[in-house]
């Protein structure tokens, strides 16, 4: 065991065994690097990570290669999930060396964390045009030792350059009409008409856009906006990307067509997609989209909801074959002869018609993965969900792959907004218990006795690593939801803790925002990113909830607070709308207000629900009822029931519409 035994990460403890004598991230491997004067070899991944698995089975399990990597560096172990920051600013160095980035992320530094060489993944020979990783280590062992005045001029080089990049801000003033109608006219022209989703391959599912496209359609009736959204997820719910008998999103497409997934299943994918497809339903009443949601939110709570009552981080791509080799995509694919096995040789063909699988296969070695090609015509939906439970079943009997235990806060925070929202409109109480109880468990353990956010636990205990600006973000954005839904003003008062500390301790000049606290260590470059990638960023996730808490509470502060934050909004949707998807998704709520709704009246009744339904962008909703709501809810105070009956008020811009008794009349005002 090396010095990883004992840490709180499924990833770092997926190596504590490795002949390579591993350092977690911290000041004693630097410090033993510049008592040994030698290089840190920095290696940051994670546990659902194919290529990850395949260098540290080649290299890093490897007894020679860790005998030269031990005498020659203070190898350096970090999950990129735990330590998002350390990720980001290294990520930062490697794309702007070699105009590429992944993981794994290979990184040589110097005993002061100053980066001066760069790869991804390096392969035990030598092989397409790129070096050995034992070629690589010799190299840089070679050029520390025999050249390192040019080492330290290539690393000081590298982090002046990091340091003096500025980030391009908005300026005054939030993102308008004319930045709105430009992301739009951006997203259509990357729309994949025939495919749906946005560019080429790989095709990421584009939740955060799609959010934008529904409450753009909501505020403005756009059709154009509402087809592409409902078009995308019509397309990656009939794909393979979507598993198709277990319910849930693999995390992106390798081709255009959404065939063959990368099938490794996160948190924070499902999460989003859960919403999103419940807010298509809001917008249309579609069936598909209800499906897709009920069955991604099941599929959360089944196969990710740890034992302590939050979400666990991933499910590997990997797992065992039936030849006992562990191998990408084992557990969902299928050949012709797998079915046949399992249903017999005319439900066989039944299912491999309607599930797209064929003789040649449709991934490797001629197993296909199971999809809705559409071509089949009508069919019996009772031999359908047959031949489904049948599948599934015997499924569940291969070896499954491995999932990554820890519960991230910011990743619970999506799960807890999406499952509270899913369960309110599809009445399932059951899914807003598994709401309320992950968010009791960020409150007791991740919150705990130290009033700031941790990042990650693992069985109940908090880990060591502070909590970033995403965290506080999602985890705020989850409260606000389960406030709305369940009427409880106490996530509205932890969510307003959050964000006080977002105010405190992330916030710049000019309305900036910072991915790690003012108190937090300070790394060789202060991260600081707005763009969303497979998440929102912690720029936008702090800027939509704390538009949304202004709105609960009049807050002028968290309202200036989130506009400020947008002006970055207005400069980025013009020009790069698919990274700012959840930005845009803001934008739309302040442009159409937010609207205030207070139900003074029963949580769960008409009124409330119909307030849930209402699609009018980011609107906030408060409910309750007596002489208590009031302390609940600051929306609530001075709303008293007309003639007896439960009345909801509708406000935004300062300006209060009528009360209402009358729950189609709420929806008209809800309508967009």
């Amino acid at each position: 065991m090396n010095r990883l035994a004992g840490v709180t990460s499924p990833y770092l403890l997926q190596h504590a065994d490795n002949p390579v004598d591993w350092w977690p991230w911290g000041p004693e491997a630097f410090e033993e690097a510049k008592r040994r004067d030698v290089p840190v070899l920095l290696s940051v991944g994670y546990s659902a990570c194919h290529w990850c698995h395949v260098m540290a089975h080649e290299s890093f399990e490897d007894d020679d290669t860790a005998a030269y990597l031990n005498a020659h560096f203070v190898p350096v172990k970090v999950d990129r999930e735990e330590r998002p920051d350390v990720d980001a600013v290294y990520m930062e160095a490697v794309q702007a060396a070699t105009g590429h980035g992944g993981w794994p992320m290979t990184v040589f530094l110097t005993p002061d964390a100053e980066p001066f060489y760069f790869g991804t993944y390096f392969p035990p020979e030598p092989r397409h045009g790129s070096p050995s990783f034992q070629q690589v280590l010799e190299g840089v062992a070679t050029a520390w030792t025999d050249r390192r005045e040019e080492v330290a001029e290539v690393a000081g080089r590298i982090v002046a350059d990091l340091a003096g990049r500025s980030l391009v801000h908005g300026g005054d003033g939030v993102p308008g009409e004319s930045e709105v109608a430009q992301a739009l006219l951006g997203l259509t022209r990357e729309y994949d008409e025939q495919h749906g989703g946005f560019g080429g391959a790989p095709k990421f599912p584009p939740a955060m856009a799609v959010e934008f496209l529904l409450r753009h359609y909501a505020r403005t009736g756009a059709e154009g906006a509402l087809q592409m959204a409902a078009d995308t997820c019509a397309a990656m719910a009939r794909g393979g990307i979507y598993d198709q008998l277990g319910g849930g999103f693999a995390r992106y497409s390798v081709d255009r067509e959404w065939i063959v997934p990368h099938f490794e299943k996160m948190l924070y994918d499902n999460a989003l997609l859960c919403r999103v497809y419940a807010h298509l339903w809001r917008a249309t009443g579609s069936d598909e989209a209800r499906r897709i949601a009920l069955e991604t939110a099941d599929f959360m709570v089944r196969e990710l909801r740890t034992a302590e009552g939050g979400f666990a981080s991933a499910l590997d791509a990997d797992s065992e074959d039936a030849e006992g080799r562990h191998v990408e995509g084992a557990f969902y694919v299928w050949t012709p002869e797998q079915l046949r096995e399992v249903l017999g040789e005319g439900d066989a063909a039944f299912a491999a018609a309607y599930f797209g699988v064929t003789e040649d296969g449709t991934f490797e070695e001629g197993a296909s993965v199971l999809r809705l090609p559409g071509d089949t015509g009508p069919v019996d939906a009772a031999r359908v969900a047959g031949v489904r439970a049948r599948l599934l079943a015997a499924r569940y009997e291969r070896p499954h792959p491995g999932r990554d235990d820890k519960v991230v806060a910011a990743w619970n925070g999506l799960a807890i907004a999406a499952l509270a929202e899913t369960g309110a409109y599809f009445d399932r109480p059951d899914l807003v218990e598994r709401a309320t109880e992950a968010a009791d468990l960020l409150v007791r353990v991740h919150l705990g006795e130290v009033a700031r956010l941790t990042r990650t636990s693992k069985d109940g205990r908090a880990g060591d690593n502070a909590g970033v600006l995403e965290d506080y973000g999602d985890v705020a954005e989850g409260f606000l939801a389960l406030a709305a839904v369940t009427g409880e003003g106490a996530w509205l008062e932890f969510a307003g803790f959050l964000l006080d500390i977002v105010l405190e301790q992330f916030t710049g000049e000019g309305g900036q925002l910072y991915d790690t606290a003012h108190d937090a260590e300070q790394l060789i470059r202060r991260p600081q990113d707005p763009t969303d990638s497979a998440t929102p960023s912690g720029w936008t996730a702090a800027a939509g909830a704390l538009l949304s808490y202004a709105a609960y509470t009049g807050s002028e502060a968290h309202r200036t607070a989130a506009e400020g934050a947008l002006g970055v909004v207005k400069a980025l949707g013009p020009r790069v709308p698919r990274f700012v998807g959840w930005g845009l998704a803001v934008a739309e709520a302040l442009l159409d207000g937010p609207r205030e709704v207070a139900v003074a009246g029963p949580v769960g009744g008409e009124l409330h629900r119909t307030a849930l339904l209402g699609r009018a962008p980011g609107a906030v909703v408060a409910a309750g009822e007596g002489p208590g709501a009031g302390a609940e809810f600051p929306l609530l105070v001075d709303r008293p029931l007309v003639d007896g009956e439960p009345t909801a008020y509708v406000c935004r811009h300062f300006v209060c519409d009528a009360p209402t008794t009358d729950a189609g009349e709420l929806a008209g005002k809800l309508g967009g």
